[in-house]
């Protein structure tokens, strides 16, 4: 039906105007921001989780920093080790040089002074950023790793590493109530010997990793970095207290250390529980049997002691565990330079996936955009045509009646 007081055509081509407009509006903002979803009004669930995301995003882009410098620091503590391990392997050279009979030891001695003042050196200037990871004074560090949300939260997890202690103090002896002497020694044939004292801070538990710092001899159990020294007979076990060693396992570190010092294994038995180590003698004879410890014995405590001049082979046997020290203390810092290197390169590849996969909920199809703004750019023109024939059609009707 025509009318002349009612142009729907008009009305029509009005609202086709308008939606085109809208829509042409929206796709030019899309164009221009870059993105669909800008505000919370585009699509609030869409826009809620992707700024989610970027939070997350911000966070591995500051784990990826505190990776940085976990790395840095472990290459300077590993390069430091490497240095000791090569001095120590000149010192060697000079104390095998030793054990021959017609050389100057007396020079060689002064060269391994020499040379355990620069290890001294070299472990002193080991510090990043004030922390030095092989001079004693730390026993752990944790490196922020990642971060990890899950339905109840988000978490961060740490890469623990282990410090080493390459320094050359000799520690503090310990006796009367740290560490007790041998009951019954010499230690008869088919007996048993105890020392009391022999337990962790902590009690039976293993030891915990905070529990270095004390003042010495003021504990009745033992704690991380006391050197022990069981000696039985002519032959002395040297074992260096780890963090999360149990008593049970103090005692096995020892029994191996009294091997390797020429102790048969089957000539005695040890074992610890309530803080008392049992030293049971298996032979027929008895055994002196003596203990002694040291708290906070640097690692390469040792090199004080080594002397050329008057027990050169003494010096190669202990030149060969100062190596082993610094060899494995290399090795543990590369290993975990190696875990920080594959975190850091994988938390690179997640921040770039969740910024791959925010761009794919947010971000607009320049393509698609593009030619949908074409098409609503014609749809605009016609859409005018259309509305200025409408509102010719009521004039040429009104004109009949004039």
């Amino acid at each position: 039906m025509s009318s002349i007081l009612t142009n729907t055509s008009a009305m029509v081509a009005l609202q086709t105007m308008k939606g085109i407009n809208a829509n042409l509006n929206k796709t030019q903002a899309d164009i221009s921001t870059g993105k669909t979803v800008a505000t919370a009004k585009d699509n609030a669930a869409v826009w809620a989780i992707s700024k989610v995301m970027e939070s997350d995003v911000q966070g591995f882009k500051g784990i990826s920093d505190s990776l940085s410098v976990g790395n840095a620091t472990l290459t300077v503590a590993r390069q430091a080790s490497e240095s000791v391990t090569k001095l120590l392997t000149e010192m060697k050279g000079k104390i095998v040089a030793a054990q021959a009979e017609n050389v100057d030891r007396s020079k060689l001695q002064t060269d391994i002074t020499q040379l355990t003042k620069q290890i001294e050196s070299v472990v002193g200037a080991a510090q990043f950023n004030g922390l030095n990871l092989v001079d004693g004074s730390e026993t752990s560090i944790n490196v922020l790793s990642s971060l990890d949300r899950s339905a109840t939260g988000v978490a961060s997890s740490n890469i623990e590493v282990t410090a080493q202690n390459l320094s050359t103090s000799a520690g503090t002896a310990l006796t009367g109530t740290a560490l007790g002497s041998v009951t019954g020694s010499p230690v008869a044939g088919g007996a048993t010997g105890t020392v009391s004292g022999f337990s962790i801070q902590g009690g039976a538990g293993a030891l915990a990793s905070n529990a270095n710092g004390a003042v010495p001899g003021t504990l009745t159990s033992l704690i991380e970095g006391d050197a022990i020294e069981l000696t039985v007979g002519s032959s002395t076990g040297r074992y260096v207290v780890k963090k999360g060693d149990t008593n049970e396992e103090l005692a096995t570190g020892l029994r191996n250390a009294l091997i390797q010092g020429g102790v048969n294994g089957s000539d005695f038995t040890l074992s610890a529980s309530s803080g008392t180590l049992s030293i049971t003698n298996n032979t027929n004879a008895a055994a002196a049997v003596s203990v002694a410890a040291t708290r906070g014995e640097g690692g390469l405590a040792a090199l004080n002691t080594i002397d050329v001049t008057s027990n050169a082979p003494a010096a190669l046997d202990a030149i060969e565990g100062l190596l082993q020290t610094s060899i494995n203390a290399a090795a543990s810092f590369g290993s975990s330079q190696k875990r920080i290197d594959i975190q850091n390169e994988f938390v690179g590849n997640l921040t770039d996936s969740l910024k791959t996969g925010i761009g794919a909920m947010v971000d607009t199809d320049m393509e698609e955009a593009s030619a949908r703004l074409q098409a609503l750019q014609v749809q605009q023109q016609l859409a005018t045509q259309a509305l200025s024939i409408a509102n010719q059609q009521p004039q040429g009707l009104l004109s009949l009646f004039r």
